[in-house]
């Protein structure tokens, strides 16, 4: 791809990503406001809201200090001698890419792009080998998506991502010091330290799949050049940036939120609360009005307990004006607001149950269901974040030595999804399972030799997420 067709293919993103910017900025002032726009914010249900289920998306998806998810063989080997051995290996695999994740920034970055991700509905996570000698070999950094341009690929997913920044051709050189500017550039940096205001160049990175990788190219587009060149290019193994979406419309490319569901309620909720309190300004200070009788002075009262107005004899001084009307239907309006955006945001879903005397079996049924509500969603995302995630972390292990390779897509290794949301359809197979096995126990010696009890306890280790050291491995036949 030349350095032209990756600006015109870069221009072309940017304008089917321009509808969605006026929706993300109504969405960020209203829910997660920069310290200019607080002061227009009235209601703080929604902000609260989309923190508790980012929050709850951190917990319920890749909890911190826990392992949530584990490498296992394919299950053509898995009962063999071979798999076994294979699967002491994986979890050692899967120990040490546990243990860099805890050491690494991984819990805040994520928490971060699980906030973007439910405000705009798209979330992008840079995944980074970090420089030798840190704690962790990993690093991870949450791309704000609003400072990010996707394209969605032939497989459905946001693997072409651009970034846009305005340099200096002094900060260009430090940035890419390797990079064949021409001559003029070239002076011109050496006279910018002079200069009061020097100018800025477009500077266009992306990163795009090309075969079996990916390819990065930084372009420079300046107008002092005749066309656009190449500054940098480069080839990943996996892409770096992992880009994943709550929901998607048919036909667009990046994601919707809940908080964009919710916007209508959350905007109207704003601005109730907001008359709620310019009709309390008023009740309480009331509105008054007075005769210019050329003593009292409007400008100088003050109406604060104990006070003493002036009036000329036989004027009616200060009178209190009567208010146009009642506003009680206010909070009849506002709950039913707040209902509903507490609903959206699933709050009474993913929260901590208010009634501490729950049952086991309430528990798992509501378990289940919240399982069926994020369905969709949680399919989704373990496409478009969690595989990524891991696949790009295990490459950069690799290259580092700190493990074998570990091929996710050749059929021979299987990521398991070991979240206590992804464990919730775990528990129910097994529960039926085990309710199968109590069924024909009761049914005598000759149903129960029908079964295969070693192999019901192999499946429903793997179901459960049993650790591969506590099963007795099984003999190949001679």
């Amino acid at each position: 791809m030349t350095p032209q067709q990756i600006v015109l293919r870069h221009d072309r993103a940017v304008a089917r990503r321009r509808p969605h910017e006026s929706t993300w900025a109504d969405a960020y002032a209203h829910v997660l406001p920069s310290p200019s726009e607080a002061p227009g914010l009235y209601d703080a249900t929604a902000a609260d809201a989309a923190e508790q289920l980012a929050a709850s998306l951190l917990a319920e998806l890749t909890p911190p200090w826990s392992r949530w998810f584990g490498l296992a063989p394919a299950r053509a080997i898995a009962d063999t001698e071979e798999g076994q051995a294979a699967a002491f290996a994986l979890e050692g695999a899967a120990d040490i890419l546990q243990s860099q994740l805890d050491r690494s920034n991984f819990a805040v970055e994520m928490h971060q792009a699980f906030l973007d991700l439910v405000i705009t509905g798209t979330g992008i996570m840079l995944v980074e080998e970090a420089p030798p000698g840190e704690v962790s070999a990993l690093r991870f950094s949450a791309v704000p998506v609003r400072t990010a341009i996707l394209e969605e690929g032939m497989t459905g997913r946001l693997d072409a991502v651009f970034r846009e920044a305005r340099l200096t051709t002094a900060e260009v050189l430090r940035r890419f010091p390797f990079a064949e500017l021409p001559p003029a550039m070239l002076r011109e940096a050496e006279t910018e330290a002079e200069a009061m205001d020097p100018p800025k160049h477009r500077l266009i990175e992306a990163v795009w799949p090309d075969g079996s990788g990916h390819r990065y190219a930084a372009v420079l587009d300046a107008a002092s050049l005749k066309e656009p060149l190449f500054v940098a290019q480069g080839r990943f193994a996996d892409g770096p940036f992992v880009a994943f979406r709550w929901l998607k419309a048919p036909g667009e490319v990046y994601g919707r939120g809940p908080v964009i569901k919710a916007l209508p309620d959350i905007r109207t909720a704003n601005r109730v609360v907001e008359l709620v309190l310019k009709n309390a300004s008023i009740a309480v200070t009331g509105i008054w009005q007075a005769e210019d009788d050329g003593v009292l002075n409007p400008a100088t009262v003050q109406l604060v307990p104990g006070a003493i107005i002036p009036k000329a004899p036989g004027s009616s001084g200060l009178t209190p004006l009567a208010a146009p009307g009642n506003f009680d239907v206010s909070q009849l309006v506002l709950n039913d607001l707040r209902a509903r955006i507490r609903s959206a945001l699933l709050v009474d879903r993913l929260g901590t149950p208010k009634d501490a005397r729950m049952t086991a079996t309430e528990v798992l049924e509501r378990s289940a269901e919240t399982a069926r509500l994020l369905g969709a969603t949680y399919g989704r995302l373990q496409s478009e974040l969690l595989t990524p995630l891991v696949a790009r972390s295990l490459a950069i292990l690799a290259r580092r030595g700190e493990i074998p390779p570990v091929l996710l897509d050749h059929g021979r290794v299987a990521l398991r999804y070991e979240s206590p949301l992804a464990r919730v359809q775990g528990r129910a197979d097994a529960a039926n399972t085990l309710l199968f096995l109590e069924a024909v126990a009761k049914m005598g010696e000759a149903a129960a030799s029908q079964v295969d009890a070693p192999a019901a306890a192999r499946w429903l280790a793997r179901t459960l997420g049993a650790p591969a050291e506590i099963l007795v491995p099984v003999s190949s036949p001679e």
